[in-house]
């Protein structure tokens, strides 16, 4: 369960990161951190799989559960 929030943790700081460099007018940087994220949830979309969570529940030894919880 500790991944999911980690996840969560880790995809709200890239925003955060991304909307801090929009307002300092690093653009180039912005856009490609927000393509990533993007990309990131489409093939978690498409594939239900995400590479974050695969590879926090590898750190973290935690079973492969398909819950949201």
């Amino acid at each position: 369960m500790q991944s999911y929030r980690l996840q969560r943790l880790t995809t709200g700081t890239m925003l955060s990161v991304a909307w801090v460099l929009f307002y300092l007018g690093a653009q180039e940087i912005a856009y490609s951190l927000l393509g990533f994220v993007i990309v990131m949830m489409f093939i978690w979309a498409i594939f239900d799989f995400c590479p974050p969570l695969w590879f926090f529940r590898k750190i973290l030894n935690e079973a492969d559960t398909k819950d949201c919880g």
